[in-house]
């Protein structure tokens, strides 16, 4: 598991052409500031060669709390350890646990399709003055209107469909769909299922998981995880799962500055 104590940042300075080129990298480390800051420097000074040789690479490391799903290690407070488990604290000031051992998922829930009513009104109306212009004896103008209309009643045709599939359960009834489908062909696995606002999150519960078995790769397929948390476990080699609320879920508007 990957969830550094220490961090820091290096820079690196060279020439190419008549122009001098900065490069900055992040380090980290589990040992000390000073082992973090080192790593740091190696890592600026290695880009920074590379870049004058002519690779294109950024020349700057984005400071985001929380990019473990695009290769650096989780940047975030670590304000517990547990044995192997650390609570971290993110950048929105909600807990986080990373354990390289219990199987969370997260299902996100797709977004609901809300009836664009403009668009209804819009494909009637060129619809009915398509139909004036024909009996008019203006095709072009009729053809122009026709287009108009059925392109204004694509999102109309979509909601309908999205209403079939809401009366059928809607989107939670289909994440439950495939979680029970997976239980059902795995009656060895032991799995607790919890709402969230968002979408639905799994913790296995009858053994211990390695992040590279390909079980949990197969696991997340079948259930249609959130890829960016899949891929946050492959890269961090940990799971991971927020354990208090999103501050504006709660009340909390203004900005959480640090502090216990």
């Amino acid at each position: 598991m990957i969830v550094p104590e220490f961090w820091a940042e290096g820079r690196a300075r060279g020439r190419r052409d008549t122009r001098q080129v900065t490069v900055r990298r992040f380090g980290w480390s589990d040992a000390s500031q000073a082992d973090a800051q080192a790593i740091a420097d190696a890592r600026a000074a290695e880009a920074l060669e590379q870049i004058l040789s002519g690779e294109p690479l950024d020349r700057r490391e984005l400071k985001v709390p929380y990019s473990g799903a695009e290769g650096l290690p989780i940047r975030e407070e670590i304000v517990g350890r547990y044995g192997d488990t650390i609570i971290t604290r993110n950048s929105y000031g909600a807990r986080c646990l990373n354990s390289p051992r219990s199987l969370f998922a997260d299902i996100d829930f797709p977004p609901p399709f809300r009836l664009p009513v403009g668009c209804a009104i819009v494909a009637l109306a060129a619809g009915a003055a398509a139909v004036i212009q024909w009996l008019a004896g203006s095709p072009g103008w009729a053809i122009g209107l026709g287009v108009v209309a059925i392109l204004a009643a694509l999102p109309v045709g979509a909601w309908i469909g999205g209403a079939n599939w809401r009366s059928r359960g809607g989107r939670e009834a289909a994440a439950r769909t495939r979680v029970g489908r997976f239980v059902d062909d795995h009656v060895d696995w032991a799995l607790r299922v919890y709402r969230t606002p968002a979408g639905l999150r799994l913790l296995v519960t009858h053994q211990p998981f390695d992040p590279n078995d390909p079980a949990v790769l197969g696991f997340f397929a079948h259930i249609r995880a959130d890829p960016v948390y899949v891929q946050m476990c492959l890269n961090q080699q940990c799971f991971r799962a927020r354990v208090s609320p999103k501050p504006w879920r709660i009340g909390i508007n203004r900005h959480m500055r640090g502090g216990a």
